[in-house]
């Protein structure tokens, strides 16, 4: 069946099924009542087989796709296939079902042809509350899991009838913004909707038994070109390590340690002796690792293979229960999703650079970069402001760092001043490029950012989740570290102190919030940058 197969129509299938994930993404976009999703983009689509084998996915979040490749296995494993019908939309949040923080939630669509499950439509989308102790749901001084928000276990919310009011009412009942959250929730099922029906056409137009043999080859085509690409690489085994700054409660850092052993074409990634398991919120999941691995192969050896089940099938993941990486499911995670999983990529990158210089980039704003501001507004109604920042790209061979930008990762847009003033009692005062603050080098990294937040009204909180604060971006072949985040409250003034990166705090209104965000590393020597280009650094302002 599978060798019968036209290679036209398996292009189309192919392309087609890029289409529906990327007309996903699209939807909720456009349909959701939350300027994180609408504007930011905090969202991921993605389709699977029957078996909950990724197939096809969005040119969205890398954090979350690599989780995505887990989510529907777990979740069959709760909710068998018997129990799922045509037009369910089931919605889970727990991180220890192929999951990574409460935050995200996904929606799961089971997809039928002709009574029979084909496949399956889910998408991920960042909740700007869920519940827990603090406006945001990130609590810096979280001990447990139960003090970041509401947990949601696959549960039905919609059915072919239309949506379950009941249980609806019990999880927004559960979290602040219940109309912002009611629209987009709707916007995920919309989503899903349309995936579902242009999976049905898709179906419908080949025949189900060509369809599935197109699954199989792509699954066959991607794990072929890794492991290709992997045979390019000499055999050998590196390490790699990269810290946190600390966790939230202890004024530690956290190791994140890796060891890339390479044989033909399979690659075992081992995180043996990765500090144990934190007390505050950076822990995360085994699904999370895996993550962090599946993309820095892809960036780095495999760029032109496609993200599915089989590109991944070469790779091994070994994490130790109760690291940092492999938490017990009652510890906090809200931090780990975004923090810790770049830590991960860094010492993987740290290890690659031995074999591949020429493929690796110094350190750069691989942190979240996270302020949140919570303000209960004059109505009553809560809004929830959740920022990204990033900064200066780091350094590669043969090109300096790309200044004001996110790496790695993440891929999330920032909000509009304009959307920010008009949504929230703030005001934007400041956004300008932070001078001196990348590494220098044969190659310089590129500048971090200046934002300002002017506190227009009271009552509001302010939650920061923040590494590249202590432990800088790093440079590599002799090239210097870059200047790290700062964040200062009411900056030249007798109320100036500086933020923790994990801190929770009431604002006055007047307040000033100023970020000013890590540049990227250097790469190689600083002698050996030309004088015309130390010239233009000054002449451009990089430099003072």
């Amino acid at each position: 069946m599978s060798a019968a197969l036209s290679p036209v129509t398996l292009e189309v299938v192919r392309n087609g099924l890029y289409a529906i994930a990327e007309e996903m993404s699209v939807i909720v976009m456009r349909s959701a009542r939350s300027p994180l999703l609408k504007e930011a983009g905090d969202l991921s689509s993605a389709l699977t087989d029957a078996q909950g084998r990724l197939i096809a996915q969005g040119r969205d979040i890398p954090i979350h796709m690599g989780v995505m490749g887990f989510t529907v296995k777990e979740f069959l494993k709760r909710v068998p296939v018997e129990n799922l019908s045509e037009g369910d939309v089931w919605f889970l949040n727990l991180p220890e079902v192929g999951g990574n923080h409460l935050p995200d939630v996904k929606a799961v669509r089971p997809v039928f042809f002709e009574g029979r499950l084909v496949a399956f439509a889910i998408n991920l989308a960042h909740w700007a509350d869920i519940g827990g102790a603090v406006p945001g749901s990130y609590v810096p001084w979280a001990t447990e899991c139960y003090q970041e928000g509401l947990r949601i276990a696959p549960i039905r919310l919609f059915s072919k009838d239309g949506p379950e009011r009941h249980v609806l009412d019990f999880v927004l009942s559960n979290l602040r913004g219940r109309d912002e959250r009611e629209g987009d929730i709707f916007a995920q099922f919309a989503a899903n909707d349309v995936a579902g029906r242009r999976l049905h056409e898709l179906f419908a137009h080949y025949g189900a038994q060509t369809v599935a043999a197109c699954f199989e080859r792509l699954h066959d085509e991607s794990e072929e070109q890794m492991r290709a690409a992997l045979r390019a690489l000499p055999d050998g085994a590196w390490e790699g390590e990269d810290f946190l700054d600390d966790d939230g409660i202890e004024d530690r850092r956290i190791r994140v340690k890796v060891r890339v052993e390479k044989r033909g074409d399979e690659a075992t990634f081992d995180f043996t002796g990765t500090d144990p398991q934190a007390l505050g919120p950076v822990n995360t999941t085994y699904y999370i690792a895996c993550s962090a691995v599946y993309y820095a192969m892809k960036a780095l050896v495999a760029p032109e293979a496609p993200p599915n089940e089989g590109c991944y099938r070469p790779l091994r993941v070994v994490v130790p229960p109760g690291t940092v990486l492999s938490a017990d499911p009652d510890r906090p995670v809200v931090g780990g999703n975004h923090e810790t999983s770049q830590r991960a990529v860094d010492a993987i990158v740290k290890a690659l650079a031995k074999v591949i210089p020429d493929r690796v980039q110094a350190g750069g704003p691989t942190t979240s970069g996270l302020l949140i501001l919570g303000a209960r507004m004059a109505d009553g109604r809560w809004a929830v402001y959740y920022e990204v920042h990033g900064g200066g790209e780091g350094a590669t061979t043969g090109k300096d760092g790309a200044s004001a930008i996110r790496v790695h990762m993440s891929n999330v847009m920032n909000t509009p001043v304009e959307v920010v003033e008009s949504e929230y009692p703030l005001m934007v005062e400041e956004l300008a490029l932070r001078p001196n603050s990348g590494g220098d080098g044969r190659h310089r990294g590129g500048l971090g950012f200046r934002r300002a937040y002017r506190v227009l009204g009271p009552d509001v909180t302010l939650t920061t989740m923040i590494e590249r604060r202590i432990v800088p971006p790093y440079g590599l072949f002799g090239g210097e570290a870059a200047a790290p985040f700062r964040i200062t409250l009411n900056p030249g003034t007798p109320r100036e102190r500086d933020i923790r990166g994990k801190e929770t705090m009431k604002l006055a209104q007047g307040d000033l919030v100023l970020i000013e965000t890590c540049g990227g590393g250097g790469y190689g020597d600083p002698a050996e940058r030309p004088a015309a280009s130390r010239e233009a650094d000054r002449r451009e302002g990089y430099v003072t």
